[in-house]
């Protein structure tokens, strides 16, 4: 996997647990709003497909 597609790939786990995280019930919400915002903002621009269509 090049290296772009593997940031691109983390960053979009990580908020997709983050999300998973918020809805559990205990989930510390001020946390979840701290790092969302920064977390979206680091996310890298989507690898260009290799395909050929």
């Amino acid at each position: 996997m090049c290296p772009d597609c593997e940031d691109f790939a983390r960053t979009v786990l990580l908020l997709g647990q983050l999300a998973l995280y918020a809805d559990m019930n205990g989930a510390d919400l001020d946390f979840v709003e701290a790092v969302s915002p920064s977390l979206a903002a680091s996310l890298p621009a989507p690898p260009a497909s290799t395909e050929e269509a």
